[in-house]
């Protein structure tokens, strides 16, 4: 599958069936979500008095309340049961809703449909945790970051068509309640006959008490996402994502009206050029990235939604203004005028980065959090961002009413604030911006083609050594292989500059010469000791110094040493390609002066694992020479 597009996915069995299960729940939601609000608000329908306008606001926060209060028990039902049996019991419970929601449309039963929406919200809280538990059992590891960008994007795009459909389908005349009525219990009762071929998923933690308490729980659910400091910043990071993308959804059809002077149809396309920017982003993270869960992509998205936001604030400050009685263009007319395309540009670009930046994070969560309470952590991510999504909500609210912000005053602190929220996160958490390095690295300078890296084992202590051939040799590995990976280096390239600062935030293992310091060595090989115990990667370069010639320096025993006190395997790597780059040194020992021109065809070769009780310096040497060959 590594090899292959992530399309591919939904001719498999094991993804399909769910894929398209959690397409129509999407779907179904917002065709009966947006089909009452229209009905509210077109109907004259009232409810203990308040007007449209506050029922529509009502019907937000009685959408979301069931994230905050039934996630946690979500999470236990997803970590406890057979996966496939919670979503058809999802699945069921839709279509009985619809049904109860169809008397409701029929009759113009607000409370009913009050009461359906806020069931609604359940089913879609009760649906998360499986929705994201169920992919690292159902795909590979190289399969992940397509898989989870297949399901973001057809989430995305399946809320549209939903929006859409509910608005289309409840204005027809005369009968527009009741062909939303039909519309919603039809794709429940498609929904639930798809699930039927959904694969079995294991329980992960079937000895689970579940607490009905759901604020006792939700704290543990909390303090079990906190135990991973990554895995607790992802959340956040995600949540914030919502938070933005919450305060700008909200701003779609003030901007069509009061900013872009669009009607209706306006309104609905920058929804869908929002839509599909995030589908698009979301399935280019899998390209991007390599079959493999790149974290680097993340601080490109924040980059690009800032930029693009910011942009976009510019872009709205330049339109030209129009006259009051003016009539509100359409869609056509809208894009039909050059002076909106600058908005639109930023509009996709800044969704198309909200994918780039979601995925990843998502994917990271799946792959970094224990099994056992993987869905119970993606709950408590629930939470959080049903939390961050009503901040945004009143924080908007607070600028309009206290400073008067319009459209693009919004979008401009949107931009701001993701800046200074990107530039904390990855303060806090530099592993983010250490793999955006690496992956501009080879993006840039290099065409890296990698082979052999399943070699190295998923889990489990395990060293990895390799020829030395530049100053980014280091970046390189890191950038292709999916495990963190902690470099013996020598002491003297912590002295450079921008390199020092890159390999000390890789927590990089300083190491001398017996004649320059050696107390290094003795520390140096006691961290490595510690990295190996704790079941983590520790890379070497066994030739101690970079090649001078191109030719492989003799491999030293430090090698032997480290496999003895630790009994580790050896995963051997050969860098092929890189000698004569800006990178590597040149025969008068000069490094930075040599250019051979951009995107170099470079290799990385894996080699067989290679048993602690086999591995000897020379071995090793001649193994790599081997993989290198003549490509220096």
């Amino acid at each position: 599958m590594s090899s292959e597009s992530q399309f591919g996915l939904l001719k498999t069995r094991r993804f399909a069936p769910f894929f398209w299960t959690q397409f129509l729940g999407a779907m179904n939601d917002n065709v009966f979500k947006n089909g009452m609000i229209i009905f509210m608000a077109f109907g004259g329908l009232t409810l203990a008095g308040m007007d449209s306008t506050l029922l529509v606001n009502a019907a937000g926060a009685v959408f979301i309340l069931p994230f905050v209060l039934f996630s946690a028990f979500a999470g236990q039902l997803a970590d406890k049961y057979e996966k496939t049996r919670v979503i058809r019991g999802v699945k069921v419970m839709e279509i009985a809703v619809m049904l109860l929601s169809a008397y409701g449309f029929i009759t113009g039963n607000l409370g009913v449909l009050f009461a359906c929406l806020f069931l609604m919200g359940l089913h879609s809280t009760l649906f998360g945790p499986v929705k994201y538990g169920i992919l690292p059992q159902a795909l590979k590891e190289t399969e992940l970051v397509g898989g989870n960008g297949l399901v973001e994007s057809g989430t995305f795009v399946a809320i549209l068509l939903g929006t859409i459909a509910g608005g289309v389908l409840v204005a027809m005349k005369p009968n527009g309640p009741a062909i939303v009525a039909v519309a919603t219990v039809a794709l429940a009762l498609i929904g639930y006959f798809v699930s039927r071929a959904v694969p079995k998923a294991e329980p992960t933690d079937p000895t689970l008490k579940l607490n009905w308490n759901p604020f006792t729980e939700t704290a543990h659910n909390l303090k079990l996402a906190t135990r991973n400091i990554v895995v607790w910043r992802s959340m956040l990071g995600i949540s914030w994502l919502w938070f933005y993308g919450a305060m700008l959804l909200n701003q779609f059809a003030p901007m069509a009206k009061d900013v872009l002077h669009g009607n209706e149809q306006v309104a609905t396309a920058l929804l869908a050029i929002f839509a599909v920017g995030v589908a698009v982003g979301s399935l280019l993270c899998e390209r991007l990235s390599g079959h493999k869960v790149e974290i680097g992509l993340v601080p490109l998205g924040s980059i690009g939604m800032s930029v693009f936001a910011l942009d976009l604030y510019f872009a709205l400050k330049g339109l030209p203004p129009q006259a009051a009685e003016a009539a509100k263009v359409g869609a056509a007319e809208f894009f039909g005028s050059s002076a909106n395309w600058r908005a639109v540009f930023d509009l996709f670009m800044l969704s198309v980065s909200g994918g780039l930046f979601s995925v990843p994070l998502y994917a990271l969560i799946q792959e970094r959090a224990e099994a056992t309470h993987r869905s119970r952590i993606i709950a408590a991510n629930n939470i959080v961002n049903a939390i961050f999504m009503v901040v945004s909500a009143l924080l908007a609210i607070a600028l309009i009413k206290l400073f008067s912000f319009g459209v693009p005053q919004l979008i401009l602190t949107i931009a701001l604030l993701n800046a200074v929220v990107a530039i904390y996160i990855y303060s806090l958490t530099p592993e983010f911006l250490l793999r955006f390095i690496c992956w501009m690295l080879i993006k840039c300078c290099y065409r890296l083609r990698v082979s052999g890296l399943e070699n190295i084992p998923d889990k489990g202590p395990v060293i990895i050594v390799a020829n030395h051939v530049s100053y980014v040799d280091a970046l390189i590995i890191t950038a292709a292989c999916r495990r963190p990976i902690q470099f013996i280096m020598d002491h003297n390239i912590f002295k450079t500059p921008l390199l020092g600062w890159v390999f000390r935030q890789m927590k990089a293992i300083p190491i001398a010469s017996a004649k320059e310091k050696p107390e290094l060595i003795d520390e140096a090989f006691a961290r490595a000791r510690k990295t190996l115990a704790e079941g983590d990667v520790v890379g070497i370069f066994p030739e101690g110094k970079l090649t001078t010639t191109g030719d492989i320096n003799p491999f030293r025993p430090g090698i032997e040493r480290l496999v003895k006190e630790t009994g580790a395997p050896v995963v051997p790597l050969a860098l092929r390609g890189f000698w004569g780059s800006f990178f590597s040194r040149s025969v008068d020992g000069k490094a930075f002066k040599r250019h051979r021109g951009f995107f170099n065809r470079v290799e990385l070769v894996g080699g067989e694992l290679v048993p602690a009780a086999s591995v000897t310096a020379a071995d090793l040497q001649v193994r790599v020479v081997g993989m290198r060959g003549k490509m220096q």
